[in-house]
């Protein structure tokens, strides 16, 4: 076992949006924090801090994970995608689209985790159902929406990747 003394930090390396971090940090800073105070990527968003609503969700090594529950030096290594890497070349990644479209955001405070549980949840769900996708949800608050927009545009992004829409502009689908 290491042992540290208070306030010490570690070196960690995080490729996040197909760039390379090197920082030093304290062992016991959280992915979120880290995500937000050392990269100034603000898109992922603290709620409740105990992974409940979800709100901080990020994709580590392709999975959907609560970045409020992972330390940084967890991830040491992985490859993290957050909200602000969906879109390419300027283009908005197909559910960006879709939630716009299907009106599922008011606030926005919850939008960046389900938007990054749903890029998972689809790479698992070609073909999903309401159902599917309500279960998914389940994961998630929203308190502005009602969740039928985020359903519809769930529902939307899907049914474009099935008939062979780009979902992002770059020619990638997700």
């Amino acid at each position: 076992m290491i042992k540290m003394s208070a306030g010490e930090r570690v070196e960690i390396s995080l490729k996040i949006n197909g760039k390379v971090y090197e920082e030093r940090t304290e062992p016991r800073k959280l992915l979120s924090d880290f995500l937000r105070e050392e990269c100034g990527l603000s898109g992922t968003h603290v709620g409740c801090e105990h992974g409940v609503c979800g709100a901080c969700t990020v994709l580590v090594d392709g999975a959907a994970v609560r970045s409020c529950l992972m330390f940084a030096i967890q991830a040491e290594g992985a490859d993290i995608q957050t909200v602000e890497g969906l879109a390419k070349d300027g283009q908005p990644h197909s559910l960006q689209k879709a939630f716009s479209e299907c009106h599922a955001l008011q606030c926005g405070f919850c939008t960046p985790g389900i938007l990054m549980s749903a890029v998972d949840f689809l790479d698992s769900h070609a073909d999903p159902t309401t159902d599917e996708i309500k279960e998914m949800l389940s994961g998630h608050l929203c308190r502005c929406t009602g969740y039928k927009g985020i359903i519809d545009a769930i529902e939307q992004a899907a049914f474009r990747r099935k008939e062979g829409e780009n979902v992002n502009g770059s020619g990638d689908t997700i």
